[in-house]
């Protein structure tokens, strides 16, 4: 078994050996969302509140074994398969550290959640980006348009903008951490407006290239 994926399964382990070992310290009712203020505008119960996070981790993680099987361009995925494999652990990391994040609030901790999570998720996105930069034609991963999936011309140029495009999000929702007042938008912004534009952008390439 890869490195990769030992180290994803000892987190997973890890995670739910700790949620036993705090799990009697938690309130009965857990916050468990918050606004974009930062305010918690979300409950849920004691056992869900502790042990959700770590079965939706294990849940991914499944998730993501059966995705390379399946696809109809699995020899595709099997070019770019250790990019694909640091992704599922980057994404695995940032799972936990928001269930860590969520366990320090429920214990009393004061922490401006959006603010905390946006360095996470630039971290996440940059490396949704070194993924795509490397990615290869199939149905489950990457910008899967109707114009990607029939040219692979399209897939690669799409691909290689939308690389480019994330990684820069990934790096703005980093000052997220900086700027708490506006972590929400240095998020939110620059990873939408780069996923319409790479959408737009397939399109594009498409109708020139096919005309």
């Amino acid at each position: 078994m890869k490195k990769t994926h030992i180290t994803v399964i000892i987190l997973i382990i890890l995670s739910f050996l700790f949620a036993a070992f705090i799990y009697p310290q938690m309130p009965d009712q857990m916050a468990s969302h918050w606004n974009t203020k930062g305010e918690v505008n979300g409950y849920m119960g004691k056992f869900f509140g502790v042990f959700l996070m770590p079965i939706i981790a294990v849940g991914i993680y499944l998730l993501m074994l059966v995705i390379p099987k399946i696809d109809p361009l699995k020899k595709n995925i099997k070019r770019f398969e250790g990019h694909f494999d640091t992704f599922i652990l980057i994404l695995e990391i940032y799972l936990i550290y928001i269930y860590a994040l969520t366990l320090l609030w429920n214990l009393g901790y004061s922490i401006n959640i959006g603010q905390f999570m946006a360095p996470a998720l630039g971290i996440l996105f940059y490396f949704a980006g070194v993924m795509m930069q490397n990615s290869k034609q199939n149905y489950f991963i990457g910008i899967r348009t109707p114009w990607t999936l029939s040219s692979k011309v399209v897939w690669d140029k799409t691909h290689k903008i939308g690389a480019k495009l994330f990684k820069i999000s990934g790096a703005l929702a980093c000052f997220g951490i900086l700027f708490p007042d506006y972590a929400v938008l240095l998020v939110l912004v620059p990873v939408i407006g780069s996923t319409l534009y790479t959408l737009v952008y397939s399109y594009v390439e498409f109708k020139r290239t096919h005309e």
